[in-house]
């Protein structure tokens, strides 16, 4: 997979000092729907991709009416404002990889799918969320839409095992249930060289993710099954691994990197709300708990609390 930037040739780059402060940056280009509960979405995105050293550069194909719980509705943006958003950054910014995530309509695939294929060296990894909250005539079409336009131009697929195999096999007829190699081999048909299907059932309460080509099996982790019911976990693990693949990793390093990193962020999983757990995605900029039993003082504070008050809010109409 090739991690080049995707700065148009023409665009001009005012001196060496800016080339290499533009250098340093790892910007990674993201569609996804806006999501208020915080769960998954583009909040989940950039929440992710920032977590492990990347810029990311948030375009909104629509916005979901969602809690901790369910979806309870989605608008999708217009495709010309999807367009809009992604070339003004792409023509200002060396974009390393893509993301994929909900695009909301045919449309708006239509339009990734043509940005997509203007930046050919920039490898995009599209992540297929579960789509069972939205109509079923709404939902074949979008994956008709994917299929025809937008798989082609994809490096890896993401998404979870029982909904790949429904998608890509729907008339499997073998025997037992197909393994992640065979779905990689449906999804090559398709175009798409590589697919990362996660939550492969194992025995004894493990799971497998594993990454694959039609070929040969690339690379996998096998963790434990965390009792809880989680949201999220699928943007953020293929937020995390494109912004991996964008700092230069390799397809298998970085997905170790980027299930070890999912694993931390469910094991500290939060619940802010009445439904289920999300992924903690700063899990690693919180305190470690203090093990010494010492009876040294805490240093005093040298700012004086009181000087940063609040007023009361006399605003007079």
């Amino acid at each position: 997979m090739n991690s080049s930037s995707a700065r148009p040739p023409e665009t001009p780059i005012a001196s060496t000092e800016e080339a290499d402060a533009v250098a340093d940056v790892v910007c990674v280009l993201t569609f996804n729907a806006s999501d208020p509960s915080g769960a998954g979405g583009l909040t989940g995105d950039v929440a992710a991709i920032s977590a492990v050293g990347g810029h990311p550069l948030a375009v909104v194909t629509g916005a979901y009416a969602r809690d901790s719980s369910q979806i309870h509705e989605h608008f999708a943006f217009d495709d010309e404002a999807v367009t809009e958003q992604a070339r003004a950054v792409l023509q200002d910014m060396p974009v390393q990889a893509i993301k994929v995530g909900f695009a909301g309509s045919p449309e708006n695939l239509a339009a990734i799918a043509e940005i997509a294929s203007d930046y050919g060296d920039v490898p995009v990894i599209a992540y297929m969320p579960d789509l069972s909250w939205w109509r079923d005539d709404l939902i074949d079409q979008y994956l008709d839409a994917f299929v025809e336009l937008l798989a082609p131009q994809v490096s890896v697929l993401v998404g979870s095992y029982g909904l790949l195999a429904r998608w890509l096999l729907p008339d499997w007829a073998g025997s037992g249930n197909p393994n992640p190699r065979e779905l990689a081999v449906a999804a090559g048909e398709l175009g798409i060289p590589y697919l990362l299907a996660t939550g492969v059932p194992l025995p004894d309460q493990h799971i497998d993710n594993v990454l694959t080509s039609p070929q040969a099996v690339v690379a996998s982790g096998r963790f434990e099954r965390i009792e809880a019911t989680f949201i999220g976990a699928g943007d953020t693990l293929s937020a995390t691994l494109t912004a991996l693949v964008a700092s230069g990793c390799d397809l298998g390093e970085a997905l170790a990197e980027a299930l070890t990193y999912l694993d931390g962020a469910l094991e500290c999983g939060i619940r802010p709300g009445m439904g289920h757990v999300l992924p903690d995605r700063m899990f690693w900029a919180q305190p470690e708990d203090d093990d010494d039993n010492d009876d040294t003082p805490a240093a005093a504070d040298p700012l004086d609390a009181a000087g940063f008050e609040m007023p009361p809010h006399d605003t007079q109409h």
